[in-house]
């Protein structure tokens, strides 16, 4: 494979991409409260997010009104990203109206999305989040390729057909070529317990296929995520899932945080 230059980020200590191999299951609600999770413990966090054609995480923050202040540095321009809950965010959202679709091939996304790692005014950060579109395409392999990456968290749900779709994302990282680490497997919309009922748990989409895909991988299973309906609520609203009341979902990503990370 052709040596890439890496871009260099001389204050941030680890790159974690958090993936998975098809839409819904949940990976940019992952990214944004893992991210929550880890400010909260007092890390110093940058959350990135690389789904160029479907930004989602300005809006799941409350912030997709907000625009980067921009600077010039001879001649290059240098933003600052936005910061909430602790966290420094940049996403191509705050660039395109919402109504806006991104019209463009892979290579012009590609590049796009190197200028907001390149162009971005980090600082000191710990852990840099990077939510990676779904599937196994140009941003992907750019960012493996561009990046020192510290390893990849895979997000499924329990059902068989996200589960293969996770299987194809992982075997792009385990690519000899491009040989990423993975860290392990998050389980997102494990199981749902009605209020009513909080000693009950109904298996809507099967149960512990994170933990056979993880084990079929040969790597942990971070954590599994309940299902609750007060999470999409609440990142409807710009809100993270520290702000609810279900303490299922906030012990599920603080444990992730604190014992894995």
């Amino acid at each position: 494979m052709t040596a890439f230059e890496k871009i260099s980020f001389p204050g941030v200590k680890k790159v974690i991409v958090v993936a998975s191999g098809k839409g819904g299951v949940g990976k940019s609600t992952v990214s944004v409260n893992l991210s929550v999770a880890l400010a909260r413990q007092g890390h110093k966090v940058a959350l990135v997010d690389a789904d160029i054609y479907g930004p989602s995480i300005p809006k799941m923050l409350g912030i997709d009104n907000e625009r980067p202040l921009v600077s010039t540095s001879g001649e290059k321009e240098i933003m600052l990203p936005v910061e909430k809950f602790g966290v420094k965010i940049m996403s191509i959202g705050f660039f395109v109206t919402k109504s806006q679709g991104l019209i463009w091939r892979g290579p012009m996304a590609a590049n796009a999305m190197t200028q907001l790692f390149e162009n971005t005014q980090w600082g000191d950060i710990d852990y840099m989040i990077v939510d990676f579109p779904p599937g196994t395409g140009d941003i992907q392999l750019t960012t493996i390729q561009k990046i020192n990456l510290a390893g990849v968290i895979l997000v499924t749900t329990p059902q068989e057909i996200a589960l293969n779709d996770a299987r194809k994302a992982a075997s792009m990282f385990l690519n000899p070529d491009l040989n990423v680490p993975l860290l392990g497997v998050i389980e997102n919309m494990s199981w749902f317990t009605p209020k009513q009922h909080p000693d009950e748990k109904y298996y809507i989409f099967g149960k512990d296929g994170g933990a056979v895909l993880a084990k079929e991988l040969n790597t942990k299973l971070l954590g599994q995520i309940p299902l609750v309906a007060e999470v999409g609520e609440l990142a409807e609203k710009g809100h993270s899932v520290f702000g609810q009341t279900d303490q299922a979902v906030i012990k599920a990503f603080e444990k992730i945080a604190e014992d894995n990370m």
